[in-house]
Order: structure tokens, then C-alpha cells, then sequence
């Protein structure tokens, strides 16, 4: 749920958004995802995450660095972990995401993501892994200079992978 571009240095963003999953083996489910983050830098910033689903909630937190600013596209790489703890197995694992976002109109930014999670069981189950893949289109509004508007689509990749759409509001406290 975000372009390429890092927090700005000594900002705080939070966010808050609607998810729902869809296209699983599952029923559909509906949870929402709480985040707050820091630019430590001007290409630099860490963010924590919480997701309540009914049946699970993630905890986690990323690392994202922007390596190309200010160019026709922005390109940036984030990784993280994740904690899933719910009725069931638990799980855990860590992620890479590889984003790119571009201005399309005045307020108006398109961005796309390869999100890659590795993922296991806690538990001793003889084959316990798992990897997520999703490609994520998505869309970044200005309503103001301290609030945007994000919404998104995931669309799951692989077997292990469901789809999903997220849309939300990003607060900035400059």
C-alpha cells in the first residue's frame, strides 16, 4: 500500500486500511491493517504493521530504501518479517518487495509491486513452507499535503497466493 518513495526524513506516516482476500481455497475475508513509520533518512524508512483477519493476525515490520529518486520512474526495495499467529498453526517469515511508481496527473500516482514472502509453519510438519507471490498495481491520491488516499490490487501468483484489494488512507506527520 505504497509508491516507491520513502517516508520523508523525520516524518510519521500512518495508515489504515480495509483488506479483503478473495480466490482462495477459503471463504472470502475481510480484516484490516493498521501501520505507522519513520523516514530516517531522505531515501531510508522502517514501518510497523498490524493485520486483523478472523481467523489470524499479523504482526511485522519493513525496511524500504529508495535507489532511484526523482527520475521519470521512482524505483525502490523493501524487506521484512511477519508473524502470523491465529486459530491453528502459526506462522512466520520474511519478505522482499521490489517497488516502481510513476506520476500520471496532478496528485495522481500509478505504482506497481513484485511482492515475494517466504513463509513456514511453527510446527513440525514434514513440508511446512510456503511462498506468497503477488503482483500489485496500485494507485496513490493526494487529498491534501498531509493525506493521501491508496488503493490497490493483489493478484496472487502462485497456488499459495490469494488475491486481494486493500483500499485506505496514509496520514503524514511532518
Amino acid at each position: 500500500m505504497e509508491s516507491a518513495e520513502t517516508i520523508n526524513r523525520g516524518n510519521f506516516k500512518l495508515m489504515a486500511y480495509p483488506v479483503v482476500l478473495f480466490g482462495d481455497e477459503s471463504d472470502d475475508d475481510l480484516g484490516v491493517v493498521l501501520r505507522g513509520g519513520y523516514g530516517f533518512t531522505d531515501s531510508f524508512d522502517a514501518e510497523g504493521k498490524i493485520g486483523i483477519f478472523e481467523n489470524i493476525t499479523f504482526f511485522g515490520g519493513d525496511a524500504e530504501f529508495w535507489v532511484l529518486k526523482n527520475q521519470p520512474l521512482d524505483l525502490s526495495v523493501g524487506g521484512g518479517f511477519h508473524v502470523g499467529l491465529g486459530e491453528g498453526l502459526d506462522q512466520y517469515g520474511w519478505d522482499i518487495t521490489f517497488l516502481g511508481s510513476a506520476p500520471i496527473a496532478d496528485k495522481l500516482e500509478l505504482y506497481g509491486a513484485l511482492d515475494i514472502a517466504f513463509n513456514q509453519f511453527d510446527d513440525d510438519i514434514a513440508d511446512d513452507s510456503f511462498t506468497w507471490v503477488h503482483l500489485v498495481p496500485g494507485i496513490e491520491y493526494a487529498l491534501s499535503s498531509d493525506l493521501d488516499m491508496v488503493a490497490e490490487v493483489g493478484i496472487g501468483l502462485n497456488d499459495d497466493s490469494a488475491h486481494y484489494f486493500a483500499v485506505g488512507l496514509a496520514y503524514y506527520i511532518r
